[in-house]
């Protein structure tokens, strides 16, 4: 009994504060599928970075190397489906905000750059940051329309003439 129904709950509880965003269906898949390749990016600029005898070098190329298992849990459960896990990780990630993915997406690609600044490290976390930042650009809102935005300055405009006719009349 709670087979079907518990799945069909979690499903339209997860998909729940993605549509109170007002996140369209192609924008969430955009942000997957640059998920997914932030993680093929960063797991081979992390096993490229590992090739070395540096040690900073080492630990960054492994942090990448996590993240990108991390992204493919969060993102793409379905490519991780043997570890047991997996469905219930990606299912409390569809709950939070999407501001609250951007900052966990950009912190994590931001650490092995720190840890080693190099052209590996740079160009293999460039992908799983820009995941970071569309899910940050999706937490600002759609853009308001030119009518709405005409109708807001005419009424700002108005209260400011009204502003200016009360102090000249006090004035006089």
């Amino acid at each position: 009994m709670s087979g079907a129904g518990g799945a069909a709950a979690a499903s339209a509880g997860s998909a729940l504060p993605a549509q109170e965003e007002g996140m369209t269906w192609w924008y969430r898949w955009l942000c997957r599928l640059s998920g997914v390749l932030g993680a093929i990016s960063c797991v081979i600029s992390g096993l490229f970075n590992c090739i070395t005898i540096h040690p900073l070098n080492i630990a960054a190329g492994v942090w990448m190397i996590m993240n990108a298992f991390i992204l493919l849990l969060c993102e793409a459960p379905f490519c991780c489906q043997f570890v047991e896990f997996a469905n219930m990780v990606a299912e409390k990630m569809d709950r939070l905000r999407s501001w609250q993915k951007a900052v966990f997406y950009c912190g994590m690609a931001v650490v092995p750059i720190i840890i080693s600044l190099t052209l590996t490290t740079l160009l293999g976390n460039a992908v799983a940051f820009a995941t970071g930042v569309l899910y940050g650009l999706s937490a600002l809102g759609k853009k308001g329309d030119a009518i709405s935005y005409a109708r807001i300055q005419q009424q700002k405009q108005q209260a400011d003439e009204e502003k200016l006719t009360e102090t000249l009349e006090g004035e006089l």
